[in-house]
């Protein structure tokens, strides 16, 4: 067996000697010899294959955790090695988007309060209506719908308290649906508002993890919707006639799409499609929701919906029902009979919101 130093060996793989000393602590990559007498490590020529693909994955800034596991897999199939590298990387650019969405609206904030700004912006108002369902199969309603003069939001609770956690989480919010907007701005706003939905769902949970709720909220500017979201509840935006989910699920199913691992179409009949990764429980993890600000146009229109009408009614159909209904009453109520005539099988909560000229 050819055989290099540690020294000779960490040039070739170009890891440092410090670097193989730690991995080798760490059973990821022990020396193929270590002399009895000077403890001097010797690895062999066909580690370097290893060494290289550690020293790879370290640069993409892989936990030694998930690095061992790469290289298991990669001992018995290369495929499902690459499989993982491709999963991990997925999650990178996930928590990625969310950091970008979020210095995104940092900009915008910053932007929009600050005097030398100079936009002229043209006032716009909210025409809005609410409908909560039971639908057809469950025995109680947990979800709440609310939508106000600045406020929209929609909550699906779960667990034996799951409507009281729904309903705790938008009461929570309530206070954001004022005619201003106080001092400290939308930001501060919603983060403080987050953090009060989040105690008001763990005093009705009582330290349950098994209760909680999600939450998907927008809070009107009069020019911008500030968009807090958490878990599986969506928020859709019709523009000029096309349709766009403006919200990611937090859910298991939606991770393993992200991550290559499903495609859109199994997903819809994945057993775990209602798995969630992120919700305000009552056993008070601190789960951090996404935030957006978008700036409206006349004519946009605006759903903020449960998964009782996303899970069963397509997105074409919900584009047709947004597209040929008038008045957001109309639209709502049409929305939540579609989700019956698909079968109901889960609460169906819809909040539909136009944009137009003040």
């Amino acid at each position: 067996m050819d055989m290099l130093t540690i020294g000779a060996f960490a040039k070739a793989c170009r890891l440092s000697p410090k670097a193989l000393r730690l991995y080798d602590e760490l059973d990821l990559l022990p020396p193929a010899r270590v002399d009895p007498d000077t403890g001097y490590r010797y690895y062999a020529v066909t580690q370097l294959e290893r060494a290289r693909l550690v020293a790879w994955l370290r640069r993409l800034g892989m936990p030694l955790a998930e690095i061992r596991e790469v290289c298991r897999l990669h001992d018995r199939d290369s495929t499902a090695a690459a499989r993982e590298i491709r999963a991990y990387w997925a999650r990178v650019e996930a928590e990625t988007a969310v950091r970008r969405d979020l210095a995104a609206f940092l900009v915008d904030h910053l932007t929009a309060d600050s005097p030398e700004s100079g936009k002229d912006i043209t006032m716009l108002e909210l025409r809005y209506s609410a409908h909560s369902d039971t639908g057809r199969v469950r025995p109680a309603n947990q979800d709440t719908a609310y939508a106000g003069t600045r406020l929209l939001a929609v909550a699906d609770g779960f667990g034996p308290a799951g409507g009281p956690a729904s309903s705790a989480a938008v009461e929570a919010l309530r206070f954001l649906d004022t005619d201003e907007i106080p001092a400290g701005g939308v930001l501060n706003l919603l983060e403080d508002a987050v953090r009060g939905a989040a105690e008001a769902v763990r005093a009705v949970a009582d330290g349950a993890d098994d209760i909680g709720t999600t939450l998907t909220a927008a809070l009107w500017t009069g020019s911008r919707l500030a968009l807090v979201h958490i878990g599986d509840s969506r928020v859709y935006l019709l523009r000029d006639g096309e349709l766009f989910r403006i919200t990611h699920d937090h859910t298991m199913v939606q991770s393993m799409v992200d991550e290559g691992r499903l495609t859109a179409e199994e997903a819809t009949s994945h057993p775990q499609r209602a798995l969630l990764l992120k919700a305000l429980t009552g056993g008070g993890s601190d789960a951090l929701p996404d935030l957006r600000l978008h700036d409206a146009r006349p004519g946009d229109r605006y759903l903020l919906c449960s998964d009782g009408l996303s899970g069963v009614v397509p997105e074409d159909r919900i584009h047709d029902l947004l597209t040929s209904r008038i008045t957001p009453d109309e639209t709502v109520e049409a929305l939540v009979g579609a989700a019956n005539e698909a079968g109901g099988p889960d609460n169906v909560s819809c909040v539909v919101a136009d944009v137009v000229a003040a």
